[in-house]
C-alpha cells in the first residue's frame, strides 16, 4: 500500500513538473513576440520612417508597407493554425517571428499618435490585467468552456467589423470594438489558460506536440495581450 502512495506521489510530481515546463515555456514563447513586435514599434516609431515607409502624411494615404504590415499578418496566423500539424516547429517558428516583426512595422504608427508617457502606463495596465485574468483561468475550478466558445463568437464578428470599419472610418465603431475589445479579451485570457492548463497535464502528448502546442500557447497569449493593449490604447490613450 505504502509502494503505492509513493509511486503514485512520484507520478503527481513529474506531471506537475512537466506541466510547470510546458507553461514556461509558453511564456517563453509570448515574451518573444512581445519584444520583437516592442522593439520594431519603438525603434521605427518615429515621423521619419513612418512617414517615409509606412503613411504619407501630405496625402494621407498609407503606402504599400503599411498595408503588408497591416493585412498579411491575418494569413500568417490562419496558415499558421490550419498547417500547425502539417508544418515542422521550426517553419511554425518562422511564421510566428514574421507574424511579430510584421506586426511591429504596423503597431509604429501608435507612437505618433499617442504620447509615449501613454503608451507605457496603459502598457503597464495591460500587463497588470493580463496577468490577474492569467493567474485566474489557470486556478479556477469552473468550467470556462461555455465563456470561451461565446467570447470566440463574438471575436468573430469583431474582425469582420473592424474589416468593414477600416473602409468607412466611423470613430463610434472604432470606439464601440474597443470597449468590447476589454472584455472579449480580458475573458479569453482566462479561458485560454484553462486550456493551457490541460494540455500542460495531458500525458498523451508526444515531445513535438508539447513543442508545437507551446509555442501555439504563446502565439495565442501574445495576440490577446496585443489586441487588449491596443482597445485600451483606443479607450484612454492620451494623443500627441
Amino acid at each position: 500500500m505504502n509502494e503505492i502512495i509513493d509511486n503514485n506521489f512520484i507520478d503527481e510530481a513529474l506531471n506537475r513538473d512537466v506541466a510547470r515546463k510546458f507553461i514556461a515555456r509558453v511564456y517563453t514563447y509570448m515574451f518573444f513576440g512581445l519584444f520583437v513586435t516592442g522593439t520594431i514599434a519603438f525603434v521605427y516609431g518615429n515621423e521619419s520612417f513612418v512617414g517615409e515607409y509606412l503613411f504619407d502624411f501630405t496625402t494621407k494615404k498609407q503606402k504599400p508597407l503599411f498595408l503588408v504590415a497591416t493585412f498579411a499578418p491575418v494569413g500568417i496566423a490562419l496558415a499558421f493554425n490550419f498547417l500547425m500539424q502539417r508544418l515542422s516547429f521550426v517553419m511554425l517558428f518562422g511564421l510566428y517571428a514574421l507574424y511579430s516583426i510584421l506586426l511591429g512595422f504596423a503597431l509604429t504608427s501608435i507612437f505618433i499618435i499617442y504620447s509615449d508617457s501613454s503608451i507605457g502606463a496603459i502598457f503597464g495596465v495591460t500587463a497588470i490585467t493580463f496577468g490577474i485574468m492569467a493567474i485566474a483561468g489557470y486556478t479556477t475550478k469552473a468550467d470556462l468552456t461555455r465563456m470561451g466558445s461565446i467570447l470566440m463568437m463574438i471575436f468573430v464578428g469583431m474582425f469582420v467589423t473592424s474589416i468593414i470599419n477600416y473602409f468607412l472610418g466611423s470613430d463610434f465603431i472604432g470606439y464601440v470594438l474597443s470597449m468590447l475589445g476589454v472584455v472579449v479579451f480580458t475573458g479569453l485570457t482566462a479561458y485560454y489558460m484553462q486550456h493551457l492548463k490541460q494540455l500542460a497535464y495531458n500525458s498523451q502528448l508526444s515531445e513535438d506536440q508539447r513543442n508545437k502546442l507551446a509555442l501555439d500557447g504563446g502565439f495565442t497569449l501574445y495576440v490577446l495581450f496585443i489586441n487588449l493593449f491596443l482597445s485600451l490604447l483606443r479607450l484612454f490613450g492620451s494623443r500627441d
